[in-house]
């Protein structure tokens, strides 16, 4: 049987030969030399297949500030506003506002909850309204009048029309041509800027396996990419890492110019981990990023997602640590071969987690520029090898099974647990007699993590909702706005974990709200929030009352395996 690939799924399904003639004329595609890709990736199938065209009404959001994407956007007719910072109100984008209750809120839950699970307050909520549409409008906000004086009376006025807006927002104009959205789908990074539809506008969204093709086989589009990243984000990052942190901005400037981006494993490895569900997803492919026992020549610095250092032990590996965003690879190596002491051949392995951005910075810049003015590195991954074999186990496991994703993770010592449900019916009492985890999960000897948010560095539950409802708040735990969401489904089908639910919800009263025109219950998506807006942190942890459950991530918490093992 032969295996599924990509296109088996067009990015749309109604794209015509008519449309796919027009992209081809165009001057962006037209001056591409086709014969430099290869016949089982041609230009013109990436147009067919990775490509759709998307239209836009005045006012519509393409891109919010803040979102996870993987697509990047090309403007072929109308105009477009890009929101310079400061951005536009949280809720605007879709946010909920954080409002942490008081003494008397909390306690004010005793008699305000409903008798009825997933009950909502019909008189302030808009609950009975779907909507399914691929972009929100501006102009659809219900805030809009509180925020803004002088709305505009008709969705054909361009924002930029409106004198509060104008006063308030700095924007700038993108024209047919531009290309933009392209960072954050290659780098996974959020959104940095909020981008309206000034006008009617078609757009073409690229999702990123095809611009990604398209950049290694252009060199004009190559160079678009790769100037943006150098100019947008390159600098920042390497700016973040502490031990380029200390440079001046000519010497940061000579690094980034120097330095080298590359990217392993696969984007959508969330859908990679459910199809292993039911079995460990410890023999997922793991590409060889740098070989135990080569040379290396240059730094590698982590810029985005996570990867595995090993060890070679007998016929296998051993796990010492993991990598994610702001480590670094191959230091102790260099920074021994310069001082003269040895040339030293790398010690472990480094492998790709899912996915993983590196950023390489050749060894003669760091010998030239950095070296000089480093201090002696800290201890060599190399010596976590000398930890007893039995502190391995539960890091080994939490790896394979990618719970390393959660900074927030539900960790039950199942012999402290004496299941009675404690932690379930705090949860439940403080989200509306709704429980937001099953206290059910995957085990590794006496540790289990429950099936509840992590809250994860890698949010991939955020792609690709239309509302922007589910988003990461300041403090870091991502949350779903109640109010926004459209029960669409897009979040829960993306989590690899399954921990987002949806709920069919009811009045006050407990009758069940129906969408007034297919007359179907309504949903909305469920899950932990961390308690972001109690006092006390979450309910579910101070409920415990034998200290069975903590919320840990798995590398920061250095007691946690001599406790489990305890």
């Amino acid at each position: 049987m032969a295996r599924p690939q990509r296109w088996d799924a067009p990015f749309d399904p109604d794209m015509t030969e008519a449309d796919l003639g027009m992209l081809m004329k165009r001057p962006e595609f037209s001056a591409i030399d086709a014969s430099r890709f290869p016949s089982s990736m041609p230009l013109d199938g990436i147009l067919r297949n990775d490509c759709r065209i998307v239209q836009c009404k005045p006012g519509d959001i393409v891109i919010r500030e803040g979102d996870y994407g993987n697509s990047a956007f090309l403007t072929m007719k109308g105009a477009l506003r890009v929101v310079i910072k400061p951005g536009l109100p949280s809720e605007v984008l879709g946010r909920s506002e954080i409002r942490k209750r008081g003494l008397l809120g909390a306690l004010s839950q005793l008699w305000r909850n409903s008798k009825h699970p997933e009950a909502r307050d019909t008189t302030t909520r808009r609950t009975t309204e779907q909507d399914s549409r691929q972009h929100v409008s501006l102009f659809d906000s219900k805030d809009w009048q509180k925020i803004f004086a002088n709305p505009p009376s008709s969705v054909t006025a361009g924002l930029e029309e409106v004198p509060a807006l104008r006063e308030q927002f700095q924007t700038a104009l993108l024209r047919a041509g531009a290309i933009f959205g392209e960072i954050a789908a290659l780098s996974r990074v959020p959104r940095t800027a909020t981008i309206y539809s000034q006008s009617h506008a078609t757009l073409l969204e690229i999702r990123w396996q095809g611009l990604n093709a398209i950049r290694k086989y252009d060199e004009g589009w190559r160079r678009i990419v790769d100037e943006g990243y150098r100019k947008n984000q390159l600098k920042v990052q390497l700016k973040e890492h502490p031990m380029l942190r200390e440079l001046d901005e000519t010497t940061l400037q000579r690094v980034a110019d120097r330095t080298l981006f590359e990217s392993f494993g696969s984007f959508e490895w969330n859908r990679e981990y459910k199809q292993s569900r039911g079995r460990s997803a410890g023999g997922l492919d793991e590409p060889i990023i740098a070989r135990e026992g080569d040379y290396t020549d240059g730094l590698l610095l982590i810029s985005a997602g996570f990867a595995r250092v090993s060890m070679q032990l007998g016929n296998g590996r051993r796990t010492l640590t993991y990598l994610r965003t702001g480590d670094h690879f191959g230091l102790d190596e260099l920074y021994s071969s310069w001082t003269g002491r040895q040339k030293l051949p790398l010690q472990t392995s480094l492998s790709a987690i899912g996915y993983v951005n590196v950023l390489r910075v050749p060894a003669n810049v760091l010998n030239e520029l950095v070296f000089p003015t480093l201090k002696e590195p800290a201890q060599p991954l190399a010596e976590l090898a000398k930890r007893p074999l039995t502190q391995d186990a539960l890091l080994e496991w939490a790896v394979d099974e990618r719970f390393i994703n959660g900074t927030r993770a539900m960790l039950i010592d199942m012999d402290r647990c004496v299941r009675c449900d404690d932690c379930v019916r705090a949860c439940a009492s403080t989200h509306g007699g709704n429980p937001r985890f099953v206290r059910h999960g995957k085990t590794h000897g006496n540790a289990m993590v429950a099936n509840a948010c992590m809250h994860c560095v890698d949010p991939v539950c955020m792609i690709g909702c239309p509302t922007g409802a589910i988003h990461r708040t300041v403090a870091g735990p991502v949350v779903i706005n109640d109010e926004t969401c459209i029960g669409c489904g897009t979040c829960a089908n993306s989590c690899p974990y399954d921990n987002i639910r949806l709920v069919e919800i009811s009045d006050r009263s407990g009758r069940p709200l129906l969408d007034p025109d297919s007359q179907t219950p309504i949903l909305k998506a469920t899950k932990c929030d961390l308690c972001y807006t109690q006092l006390g942190g979450p309910a579910c942890v101070r409920a415990c009352p034998h200290d069975a459950l903590r919320r840990v991530d798995f590398r920061e918490d250095a007691l946690l395996a001599a406790r489990i093992a305890r």
